[in-house]
């Protein structure tokens, strides 16, 4: 019997990636562009997988939907699983897989764009240079070099950053469940607790998953520890980020700079266009209007390598569950 494969949440590229692999394979697979939640279970009878994005709502009352409907995986094509109860999936008898880590490069290299952009203020220049005005007055920024780099959650993204900013010649901190001197010496790095990173970085990149005990990490407190001056980068999560103590810090000018690929309030907004209406959501509004605070829309995974690895992980992990194999990937209750 072939597998019918129901991808919610797509794009273009998300099509052509998966398609490709699917040549291996030779399941059948329908694309909605339309997220799944409690408005769009009707669009999965007849389809064994459902394969959800980032920003897809999966909660009780959907996976209980799933359930009647005859689905039998949840197929996440993305690391993020909190937007499905994985209790309730658990409960229903509905393994929840996801892809772990597609390129860890992908996101990482995404955080120096972001980063030396904001440093170096070449999205102000490339504008003015636009406009006729070579000036290079209020450009200066500061070099990486000899900067201390904080990284929370040293996972393979942050690893990979880690090793970004070594290359920079930053010296590297870091703050992670999984410290260890052992750790500490095989990646070239300090572990530190969170408020001691806070307070001694001059830039600080978020690789937390999002747990209850990470919801707004970065605070009105937290931030209060950081340096004058410093940088945030977020391309992790968007709630980690108290989005109304950030503006305040930007306000008052504490901040250099941030840049954000993700956002807290960014279901129905990122990935979609919406050139042609007033956006809604008043404190994103906000956000754009700082030359100071760099915003991408859940960017950092698009490259054609992390593509490529999203749609074989998925595809491995259909065929896996087909042939009764173990899910290496399986999400369990507590994850």
């Amino acid at each position: 019997m072939t597998i019918r494969i129901a991808v919610f949440d797509s794009k273009r590229y998300d099509r052509a990636g998966l398609d490709t692999a699917n040549q291996r394979y030779g399941y059948e697979i329908t694309y909605f562009e339309d997220r799944l939640n409690r408005h769009t279970t009707p669009l999965v009878a007849g389809f064994d997988v459902v394969c959800p994005f980032v920003n897809d709502k999966l909660d009780r009352t959907v996976i209980a939907e799933l359930k009647r409907q005859g689905v039998k995986l949840i197929a996440l094509r993305c690391a993020g699983f909190n937007g499905v109860d994985i209790v309730a999936a658990a409960e229903m008898g509905i393994p929840v897989t996801r892809v772990p880590a597609y390129s860890p490069e992908a996101v990482a290299e995404h955080v120096f764009a972001l980063l030396l952009t904001l440093v170096r203020k070449t999205h102000r220049a490339y504008q003015r240079i636009r406009e006729g005005n070579f000036s290079l007055d209020g450009l200066v920024g500061f070099n990486l070099h000899g900067r201390t780099f904080g990284v929370v959650g040293a996972g393979k993204i942050g690893i990979a950053a880690m090793n970004i900013a070594k290359g920079f010649g930053c010296r590297v901190l870091a703050n992670d469940n999984n410290a260890s001197p052992e750790r500490a010496a095989e990646l070239g790095c300090e572990f530190v607790d969170l408020p001691t990173l806070l307070a001694q970085s001059d830039i600080v990149s978020l690789h937390a998953p999002l747990t209850p005990a990470t919801q707004h990490m970065i605070n009105a407190e937290t931030l209060a520890l950081m340096k004058h001056g410093s940088v945030i980068i977020n391309t992790s999560r968007g709630g980690l980020i108290d989005t109304k103590a950030l503006l305040r810090a930007l306000k008052t000018g504490k901040l250099f700079g941030v840049g954000l690929d993700v956002y807290e309030y960014e279901e129905g907004v990122f990935f979609e266009d919406l050139s042609h209406e007033a956006l809604k959501d008043d404190m994103l509004a906000r956000l754009t209007t700082f030359p100071n605070v760099m915003i991408t829309s859940h960017q950092g995974f698009l490259t054609e390598e992390a593509l490529t690895a999203i749609a074989e992980t998925v595809l491995e992990n259909v065929t896996a569950f087909q042939n009764g194999q173990p899910l290496v990937n399986v999400v369990k209750p507590g994850a």
